[in-house]
């Protein structure tokens, strides 16, 4: 188990540094000449190679990076150039808003899947399975930001359950801040919680017409201990479909995050896009790939430890 553990751990660190090393040059090459959208009308020539000067893009690319990649070594993601106050500094402060709806959302996804997806898979045919798969389809079908808004309007604007818009730090207050992040939760939950449903319902299904469980029931086993049996077999595949939910997620809160007016990192994502910000735009990216790393690491382990088969591949 340590050397299995080891391998996905260096795997892990060898992704972050390609992805880390391919989004910087990347980022150069997509904004050449980043001035332009940091002095906006005010860009003229003479203020143009000053800012230049001062962020450093007058130097070669090589050089650039030598330093940039060096700072991040250290755990310094630079300064942005923008405000050029710390990257790290921001990113400390409008992280956890994403990470709190992100996090709600994973559980809403995980706990309400899992009990659809089950239900569905033992009883086939029937009225929970149509919906299971009826659900999967028309939530498929709508946009995820038309959902958010419908929530808006019902929850927020016509019954005034929710806060509209706006986040209330858990320090500040623990209710406001679950009232606060229960519509963008739910926004990004949806999708996710059906595909959990669908994937649980086809693994339970095709682990149900198994030799094994047959011997299982035929024994007089409870029905409660059958499923388990179901839930074990069925669990690779659905908390690999978890973790990339994951990923998922995170893409579609910086959506979700601009229509609740939300203060985490998309509406930060999507200023520093404008702005031709780099430094800020590679700590977010850097800080999305160490999340995705963990939870797979996470994943490997876990999968590693349910089924040993996994560790020998």
């Amino acid at each position: 188990m340590l050397t299995f553990t080891l391998k996905r751990l260096l795997s892990g660190v060898i992704l972050l540094v390609v992805v880390a090393t391919g989004t910087f040059f990347l980022a150069h090459a997509a904004i050449p000449d980043p001035t332009l959208g940091l002095l906006g009308s005010a860009a003229t020539p003479e203020a143009q190679a000053v800012l230049a000067e001062r962020i450093g893009t007058d130097r070669p690319l090589l050089v650039q990076f030598g330093e940039w990649f060096g700072g991040l070594l250290r755990g310094d993601f630079g300064v942005s150039w923008k405000n050029f106050q710390s990257v790290g500094s921001q990113l400390a402060l409008k992280l956890p808003v994403t990470l709190s709806v992100v996090s709600v959302a994973i559980l809403l996804s995980a706990l309400l899947g899992a009990l659809l997806g089950v239900a569905a898979g033992l009883r086939p045919n029937t009225w929970i399975d149509k919906l299971v798969k009826a659900a999967a389809v028309i939530l498929f079908a709508l946009p995820g930001f038309w959902v958010a808004l419908v929530l808006v309007m019902t929850f927020a604007v016509n019954l005034r359950w929710f806060p509209a818009v706006g986040y209330v730090a858990p320090t500040q207050s623990l209710g406001g801040w679950a009232q606060s992040i229960t519509l963008p939760a739910i926004a990004l939950a949806l999708g996710a919680i059906v595909m959990i449903a669908e994937q649980l319902r086809n693994a339970i299904i095709q682990a149900d017409a198994q030799d094994y469980v047959r011997t299982l029931r035929s024994r007089g086993l409870p029905q409660w201990r059958v499923v388990m049996h179901l839930l074990r077999n069925a669990a690779p595949a659905s908390l690999t479909v978890l973790a990339l939910m994951f990923v998922g997620l995170l893409s579609g809160a910086i959506i979700v995050e601009q229509i609740f007016a939300l203060p985490g990192i998309g509406p930060l994502t999507q200023a520093s896009s404008q702005n031709g910000d780099i430094p800020m735009l590679l700590g977010i990216t850097v800080i999305t790939v160490v999340f995705v790393v963990i939870i797979n690491f996470l994943l490997d382990i876990l999968l590693g430890w349910i089924n040993p088969k996994a560790r020998a591949k």
